[in-house]
């Protein structure tokens, strides 16, 4: 066998078994046989005194509201899990991750998802990663009027997703709207909004029999806004007035729980 030979076989051994990781991985979390293993690590966004005292701060409990949110809209397609959600809070980093390009380039957004990779693995200081256990980095930030945080992101291969948070205690549970939202990307779900931040019809609606110009109460947690009584666009104040609809339980699998509580008569 020539070296040449050799090499192309070592890669796709080394490219067969990244693919039999990510499947394995996703066979795992997306099962809804366990509690969704998630890291939450915080990171200073900014260099602020906020974000410093907001991670010195912060307890596994205060992610518990999204716990609650999983368990309840679970519950809705027939999965019992409780806690459906077991959140570990890792000692601060002080370096950030890779920011994503600016251009939608897909080669840099390709060559950025593997760089981000790499860090999180370099972050972990294991020799083999932590199999299932989805990676949130959390950016905080301190508030500015006028300001609005980064574009934060969840990716479905690598379990990996980097928040970025306002570093006050008043934004706690829109915070988690947030967490949610990017946690559920990294399980596969999609966003439900069009380019202008609007919910898509009928996907992006709580209630989407009703006609699209009626306001909402709750708002699809992959749309992340609902139409208040004054025809506005905004974010909901908790998780309590989110829900997963039908699309995004499909992409993240709550079929299967569905299934199993009520296909057994099929």
């Amino acid at each position: 066998m020539t070296f040449r030979r050799f090499r192309i076989l070592l890669l796709l051994g080394v490219l067969a078994a990244a693919l039999s990781f990510t499947w394995l991985e996703q066979s795992m979390v997306r099962g809804w046989r366990a509690p969704l293993a998630v890291a939450v690590i915080p990171i200073n966004g900014d260099g602020s005194t906020e974000a410093s005292e907001t991670i010195r701060a912060l307890q596994a409990s205060d992610f518990d509201e999204i716990n609650a949110f999983l368990e309840r809209e679970s519950a809705r397609y027939g999965l019992k899990l409780s806690p459906a959600m077991q959140a570990t809070l890792l000692p601060a980093l002080d370096e950030p991750p890779p920011a994503p390009p600016r251009s939608g380039n897909v080669l840099k957004t390709i060559f950025w998802s593997l760089h981000l990779r790499w860090w999180v693995y370099r972050q972990s200081g294991e020799w083999l990663p932590q199999l299932g256990t989805i990676k949130l980095f959390v950016l905080y930030h301190a508030p500015q009027d006028g300001v609005a945080l980064a574009h934060s992101l969840g990716l479905q291969k690598g379990l990996v997703g980097v928040v970025h948070a306002f570093a006050d205690p008043r934004q706690t549970q829109q915070n988690n709207i947030v967490f949610a939202h990017e946690l559920l990307h990294t399980l596969g779900a999609t966003d439900k909004y069009d380019i202008g931040g609007r919910p898509v019809y009928p996907q992006g609606y709580a209630e989407p029999e009703l006609p699209p110009h009626l306001p909402r109460r709750e708002a699809e947690i992959m749309a992340g806004r609902l139409v208040n009584a004054a025809g506005q666009l905004v974010m909901p104040p908790s998780l309590e007035r989110c829900v997963i609809g039908a699309m995004t339980a499909h992409e993240i699998n709550f079929d299967a729980g569905f299934k199993r509580r009520f296909g057994s008569g099929n």
